[in-house]
């Protein structure tokens, strides 16, 4: 039978706590404690046959709701953990967990999605409110995990081949030291992708077309252009990406730092025009979206638009990303 309260135990000078918690299920190894600290009654409950005990409805509502990449703890006073199995990127369905914690006595957290996450890191828990529940109740929770599958999960980052197009005509022309090319190698290298070859170009749109062609040819599969993203009429990186063959996805995103950033495709090759922020900011539109896109994660215009809550970074005198708000909205 279970437990309906907490058994406390005192050892003088040494321990005063729950010997055994609420919603404990009794076993027969237990009764020679229970005597021992005093307690020949005590309160139980006994569950109706389409009653669930909180362990079990957590355990049923986690794993319905996890996908790959995802691990379970065992139920501990009524809750389940959910942590990651690998390094990669975390995605949470909000709206699944929306209609999950409008039902009632149902709780479901987990941290934001959209940032990788080590393996081991928590990411969430569930736990129902009272100490039963009827399985109907939680059958309706399996349901919404059915048709919103999955609802957390973690996605390897692919390796990638990058190939670096950097534009501007005081680069090229070596009146000033290229920046760039080392801070994207270093953010590349991070996620796990390999920088194949950095080419530099004036501002000339055929010169841009040509290198982002050249760096295809040649086995990259994701191309990065930096430099050229104002509206000052020399920048041109926009035009090129287009005269490549890019398909414009969106071009400006609704993040500080980041605003000048595009997003294009050539024949399923992610093309990301990076505005000058990346080079000299920690944290910038690069580390919202990068990860996604190296995880073949499918980001559209309405994804980006969905950054303007949240998209506001803080300038923080010691950065905390991704433990903060910046690029995390509903």
């Amino acid at each position: 039978m279970v437990l309906g309260h907490d058994v406390t135990e005192i050892i003088p000078g040494s321990f005063k706590g729950a010997a055994f918690k609420k919603g404990h299920i009794i076993e027969e190894g237990d009764i020679p404690r229970l005597l021992d600290i005093g307690k020949k009654n005590i309160y139980v409950i006994e569950l109706a046959g389409d009653m669930l005990h909180e362990n079990d409805a957590a355990l049923r509502m986690a794993e319905a709701a996890i996908g790959p990449g995802v691990a379970l703890s065992e139920p501990n006073e009524g809750k389940v953990e959910l942590s990651a199995t690998i390094n990669g990127l975390l995605k949470i369905n909000p709206a699944a967990l929306e209609r999950m914690n409008l039902l009632e006595g149902i709780v479901f957290a987990t941290i934001h999605g959209g940032q990788i996450v080590q393996m081991g890191q928590k990411l969430g828990g569930t736990r129902i409110i009272p100490l039963a529940m009827k399985k109907t109740e939680i059958e309706s929770v399996e349901s919404i995990c059915r048709r919103l599958y999955p609802v957390v999960t973690v996605k390897p980052v692919i390796p990638h081949t990058v190939g670096i197009v950097t534009t501007g005509s005081e680069v090229y022309h070596r009146r000033i030291e290229d920046k760039f090319g080392p801070v994207l190698t270093r953010k590349f290298n991070a996620l796990g992708s390999t920088i194949l070859r950095q080419i530099i170009v004036d501002d000339d749109i055929r010169m841009i077309a040509g290198a982002i062609r050249e760096l295809i040819e040649k086995g990259a599969d994701f191309i990065a252009v930096t430099g050229g993203m104002s509206v000052d009429p020399d920048d041109v990186t926009p035009a090129g990406i287009k005269a490549a063959g890019g398909s414009l996805v969106t071009y400006g995103a609704p993040a500080l730092p980041g605003a000048m950033f595009l997003l294009a495709e050539i024949k399923g090759i992610p093309v990301v025009g990076l505005p000058a922020c990346v080079m000299y900011v920690r944290t910038s539109i690069f580390d919202l979206i990068v990860p996604r896109l190296l995880a073949n994660d499918i980001v559209d215009k309405t994804d980006i638009a969905r950054l303007g809550y949240g998209g506001f970074c803080m300038n923080c005198e010691e950065c905390k990303y991704p433990r903060c708000g910046f690029g995390k909205g509903n």
